[in-house]
C-alpha cells in the first residue's frame, strides 16, 4: 500500500439490514471515534501551547524580548490558519483515521527539533512546520462530528467534544511549567513531543471514518433527524461547488469568520501572555501565574459544555445568541483581570475562570455554526476557512499585540482586548435568530418540488443487474 493511500476516505460497506446491529454498532462505534478523537485532540493542544510556559525562560537564558517571542506566535498562527483551511479542504475528501493521527506524530517530532535548538531561525522553521501540521488535527474532527452526530444533538455532543481544548489547555500549563521549572525550557518541548507521537499510533488503532464505511446507515437516517427539507443518498461534491457555493460565496460563514478574528484575538492573547502579564505586574511565579492559565481552561471545559447545551436545548439549535451573550459578558471579565490588585491569586484564579468560561463558548459555536450553515460534506472546508480567518487573529495576537504592548505597556493590551469583544458582538448580532442558511433550505425545498412533479421516467433509473 502507497503512504497516500492511508489518506483517502474508506469506501462504503453494503448497509446492515439488522436494526439492532445497527443500534448496537452504532452506540459502540459513536463512543469510540468520541473519545478517541477527544483524547487525540488534547495532545493537540500539548505540542500547541508548550512553547507559552517557556516564553519567560527563553527570554532569560537566550535574551529574547516580547517582540522576538511575538514573532514566533504569530508564525505558529499564520501556518496553523492557512493549514487549518487547505486541510480542512482535504479533510472533507481524506480519512480522518489517518489524516489525524499522522498530523500529531508529525507535531511531536517538530516540538523535539524546536527543543535542540537555540537559534531564531530555526525556531522559526521548526514551529511554522509545527504550526501547519497543527492544522491536521481540527477538520478530521469537524468531518467526524458532523457525520456521527445529528444536529438536534450535536451541540451538546460538539461542547463536550470542545472541551478537550481546555483539558489540554489545563494540563500542559502544570506539564510544561513543571518541566521548565525544574529541567530547563528545553524539556518543556521533548516531553510534550514525545507524548504526541506515541497518542498518534493509539488514533491510527480507534478511529474510523464515516458510518457508512462500517455498513450503518447515515446519523440522519438512524436518528431520523432531519435538519432539510428533504433526504438523499450522501455523495461526493465536486470540489468547486464544495469550496465555492457553500464557502466562499456564503454571507453567514463570512459574518462568523470575522467574528472568529476577533474572539481569537481575546483567546489567544490571554492564553499566550498571560504568564507574563501575572509574573511581570503582579509578582506571581512561574508555577502559580501557570496555575491561572490552568483555571482560564477549566472555565473553558464549563463554558464549552453550558454553551453546547444551552443552544441545543434552550435555543433549540440556534448558536447565535449563545455567540452574542458570551462575547458582551467577556468585555467586563477582561476589565476585571486588568483591575484586580496585585497579589490576590486566588481572585485572578475566579477572574481567569470567567474570561475561559466565556471566550470558549463563542469559540465551540462559531465553528460549529460554520459547519450547520454550510453544507455536510463541506464541513471541513467551512470550518477550516473560518478556522484560517480566527487564527489570523491568533497571529494578530503574536507580534502586533506584543509590539504594542512593548510601546503602549499593559493598558493597552486590555484595550485592545475589550474592543475586540465588542466588535464581535455586533458582528454576530445579525445570526440571532439564523439556525439553517434560508438559501440552501429553499434550494433544497425547490428540488424536492420539482422531483415530485416529474413523471416516473424521468427520474434516475436503477441499473439493472
Amino acid at each position: 500500500m502507497k503512504i497516500f493511500d492511508l489518506f483517502k476516505p474508506a469506501p462504503y460497506r453494503e448497509e446492515i439490514p439488522d436494526s439492532n446491529e445497527v443500534k448496537s454498532l452504532y452506540k459502540y462505534w459513536r463512543m469510540r471515534i468520541f473519545y478517541g478523537m477527544y483524547i487525540g485532540y488534547i495532545f493537540y493542544y500539548f505540542t500547541r501551547k508548550s512553547f507559552t510556559f517557556a516564553m519567560p525562560s527563553l527570554m532569560a537564558d537566550l535574551g529574547f524580548d516580547k517582540s522576538d517571542l511575538g514573532i514566533l506566535a504569530s508564525i505558529l498562527s499564520i501556518t496553523y490558519g492557512i493549514s487549518k483551511f487547505l486541510s480542512g479542504i482535504l479533510a472533507d475528501r481524506a480519512n480522518p483515521r489517518y489524516f489525524m493521527a499522522i498530523g500529531l506524530i508529525l507535531t511531536g517530532m517538530f516540538n523535539i527539533l524546536f527543543g535542540f535548538t537555540s537559534s531564531l531561525a530555526l525556531f522559526a522553521l521548526f514551529w511554522g512546520l509545527n504550526g501547519w501540521f497543527q492544522g491536521w488535527g481540527w477538520p478530521p474532527c469537524a468531518r467526524l462530528l458532523t457525520h456521527w452526530y445529528s444536529q438536534s444533538e450535536r451541540g451538546t455532543w460538539w461542547g463536550f467534544w470542545n472541551t478537550s481544548h481546555s483539558v489540554g489547555g489545563a494540563l500542559i500549563p502544570l506539564i510544561a511549567a513543571f518541566c521548565a521549572e525544574y529541567w530547563g525550557w528545553r524539556s518543556a518541548m521533548f516531553v510534550p513531543g514525545m507524548l504526541c507521537i506515541l497518542i498518534g499510533f493509539f488514533l491510527i488503532n480507534r478511529l474510523r471514518d464515516t458510518p457508512q464505511s462500517l455498513g450503518l446507515p447515515t446519523i440522519e437516517k438512524y436518528k431520523n433527524d432531519y435538519a432539510s427539507a428533504k433526504h438523499e443518498a450522501e455523495k461526493e461534491l465536486p470540489l468547486k461547488e464544495l469550496l465555492f457555493k457553500y464557502v466562499l460565496s456564503n454571507r453567514y460563514v463570512w459574518l462568523l469568520a470575522i467574528s472568529y478574528f476577533f474572539v481569537y484575538i481575546i483567546r489567544t492573547a490571554i492564553n499566550d501572555w498571560s504568564v507574563l502579564f501575572l509574573v511581570e505586574t503582579k509578582g506571581y511565579s512561574l508555577l502559580t501565574a501557570g496555575a491561572c492559565v490552568f483555571w482560564f481552561e477549566i472555565g473553558g471545559v464549563f463554558g464549552s459544555l453550558v454553551a453546547g447545551f444551552a443552544s441545543d436545548k434552550i435555543f433549540r439549535g440556534r448558536r447565535g445568541p449563545i455567540n452574542i451573550l458570551f462575547c458582551f459578558a467577556v468585555i467586563f471579565a477582561i476589565g476585571a483581570l486588568w483591575f484586580s490588585p496585585p497579589g490576590n491569586a486566588i481572585l485572578d484564579f475566579g477572574i481567569m475562570f470567567m474570561i475561559g468560561f466565556l471566550i470558549f463558548g463563542p469559540q465551540m459555536l462559531i465553528g460549529m455554526a460554520a459547519a450547520e450553515l454550510s453544507h455536510k460534506k463541506a464541513a471541513g472546508s467551512a470550518t477550516g476557512f473560518v478556522g484560517w480567518i480566527a487564527y489570523l487573529g491568533a497571529a494578530t495576537a503574536g507580534y502586533p499585540l506584543g509590539k504594542m504592548t512593548q510601546e503602549f505597556g499593559w493598558m493597552g493590551f486590555f484595550v485592545v482586548l475589550a474592543l475586540c469583544g465588542a466588535v464581535s458582538v455586533g458582528l454576530l448580532l445579525p445570526l440571532w435568530s439564523i439556525k439553517t442558511n434560508p438559501r440552501f433550505l429553499k434550494e433544497e425545498k425547490e428540488g424536492a418540488a420539482t422531483k415530485k412533479t416529474l413523471p416516473d421516467s424521468a427520474l434516475p433509473q436503477p441499473e439493472e443487474g
